[in-house]
């Protein structure tokens, strides 16, 4: 047991890392609420938080290299836990992205690279596989136990307890992080600053785009941002694609710019030949695709169980486990198959069974919910999801070079992030346009007033938020003052957020399947431990 000490208070630090977002995803209603803020201000501090990881995580890995992969984890718990205790302390949404999305953002850039190069330093042969195994069921278990813990504790207490215990255990970390070695690094890296901004600047732009798209749109613009009066719509063109556009470029100057660093002999933020390897390059493909489809399903169903149902967040966390049940579940059995099956065809498996309980879930959603094909669904998607946890991480770690490993814990960090914010942005846009376009279809197809139906085309181009049907009621009543055109409107927004889901967790689906184009670098063969 004393050998694995190491990997226990490196699997809760993983735990508590996965655990957070579920909680803020499941107790999503009841947070809105305490802070006085609305459903989109919390999509944008969820995708804000996943945002800074993504943008920041390379730096972070580089700083491991720099000062060192066990001061790097030290230092990222003390600022874990510090965003932890504000984020408890939290008052206002503006607080809540300052604390959350922003210190405990630049805390888990820290701590994530140096689990995974850690891991890679204090394990070796067998125990290695093991233990990149085993950090994969702490993901698991966090997916699994993250919306109960954050269900019963925002239902019988209050959310902010749950961070107040992440700033305990994080303490806990830093006080026992002596029994953790390290290795002695060979050379010492330098911090390219112009990487650090071009890399940050073009992640931000780029999911910043994916995210107000709901609000400006895509292409066509939606709605026109103003400076000083001036529309900003290039061209009759939404800002949204200038920021996606500009975004990529930026990126590709930094990837032009590590090329040459490195051919002048000195420090990148990020060695880019790793992204011609092709295992690894389909791996951290298939951690992106895996993350956007898990964290679309548990933005929009959440939201769907706890507007449209009516459900608070304990009972959110119980209908989400079957999800759950399925990854900690399948997690070691994927493990367990590497034996004898390929990971190419483990890690296909694992997308198509996704795919297929995707499917199921947008069978089963209607105003009732037909519950059992809706367990059975989630259940499918968490067993996929637990086939991919088993073998990605380990398939990326072992395609290079173990003074590497620092460096592929932040691409992984970065690609999985960039999935959970792709996930949350593009899932939350389809379902707020389609709800919003389809409620106006509806109401302008109805035998409502005139003078109703013009109002509600009015407010809709505003931005149409999501509701209880209760606040829906209220604030049908409050435009119309008439009981029987309140509850008709109220009757017909219900439907157009059914149909939005529906939409949305068509475009998972999709995405879910197409993403198994990643699995053709994976090796095909089972592979022999080293």
């Amino acid at each position: 047991m004393k050998k694995w000490t190491v990997l226990i208070m490196l699997g809760v630090a993983q735990f508590i890392m996965i655990l957070d977002s579920s909680v803020m995803n499941v107790s999503i209603s009841q947070v809105a609420a305490s802070l006085d803020t609305t459903i989109s201000g919390m999509q944008a501090a969820i995708t804000m938080y996943a945002l800074t990881m993504a943008a920041f995580m390379l730096t972070g890995a580089k700083l491991g290299d720099i000062w060192g992969r066990k001061r790097t984890f030290v230092i990222g718990s003390m600022v874990y836990a510090t965003g932890s205790f504000l984020t408890a302390i939290s008052g206002s949404l503006g607080m809540l992205l300052t604390g959350w999305s922003l210190i405990e953002g630049l805390g888990a850039i820290l701590v994530i690279p140096a689990i995974a190069a850690l891991t890679a330093i204090n394990y070796s042969g067998k125990d290695r596989i093991t233990a990149f195994s085993l950090l994969s069921v702490a993901t698991g278990l966090a997916a699994a136990l993250g919306p109960i813990i954050g269900g019963a504790v925002t239902t019988y207490l209050s959310w902010r307890y749950v961070f107040l215990g992440e700033t305990v255990v994080m303490i806990i970390l830093i006080l026992l992080s002596g029994r953790i070695a390290d290795a002695k690094p060979t050379n010492k890296p330098k911090l390219d600053i112009p990487s650090v901004i071009m890399s940050a600047s073009g992640m931000a732009l780029f999911i910043l785009g994916v995210l107000i798209s709901k609000t400006y749109g895509w292409i066509e613009p939606l709605k026109i941002p103003q400076i000083n009066g001036v529309d900003i719509a290039p061209f009759g063109i939404s800002i949204v694609a200038y920021m996606i556009l500009a975004g990529i470029l930026i990126l590709i100057w930094f990837s032009r710019r590590q090329r040459k660093l490195m051919d002048a002999g000195q420090s990148p933020l990020l060695d880019t030949t790793m992204l011609k390897i092709p295992v690894l390059r389909s791996g951290l493909s298939s951690f992106a695709a895996q993350y956007f489809t898990i964290a679309a399903i548990f933005f929009v169903i959440p939201v769907y169980l706890q507007t449209i149902q009516g459900l608070d967040a304990l009972q959110t966390g119980m209908k989400i486990l079957p999800l759950s049940f399925g990854l900690v579940l399948f997690s070691p059995i994927g493990s367990r198959l590497s034996a004898t099956v390929s990971p190419k065809r483990l890690v296909s498996a694992g997308k198509i069974l996704m795919f297929i309980g995707t499917v199921g879930m947008l069978s089963s959603i209607d105003l009732e919910m037909k519950s059992v094909l809706f367990f059975i669904s989630m259940f499918i998607v968490g067993s996929g999801f637990g086939l991919l946890a088993s073998q990605l991480g380990n398939l990326n770690m072992s395609a290079v070079d173990k003074s590497k490993t620092s460096e592929v814990g932040g691409l992984q960090g970065t690609f999985q992030n960039i999935g959970t914010s792709l996930g949350v942005a593009i899932a939350g846009s389809i379902f707020l346009l389609n709800l919003t376009s389809g409620f106006i279809s509806s109401v302008n197809s109805s035998d409502l007033p005139q003078n109703i139906k013009t109002q509600v085309s009015n407010v809709a181009d505003t931005g149409l938020g999501i509701y209880t049907n209760d606040q829906a009621y209220d604030i049908a009543l409050e435009g119309t003052g008439n009981q029987q055109d309140a509850q008709e409107l109220t009757s017909i927004y219900r439907d157009s957020q059914v149909q939005g889901l529906q939409t949305a967790l068509f475009s998972i689906a999709v995405v879910t399947l197409l993403s198994l184009v990643f699995s053709r670098n994976l090796p095909n063969s089972v592979a022999k431990p080293s």
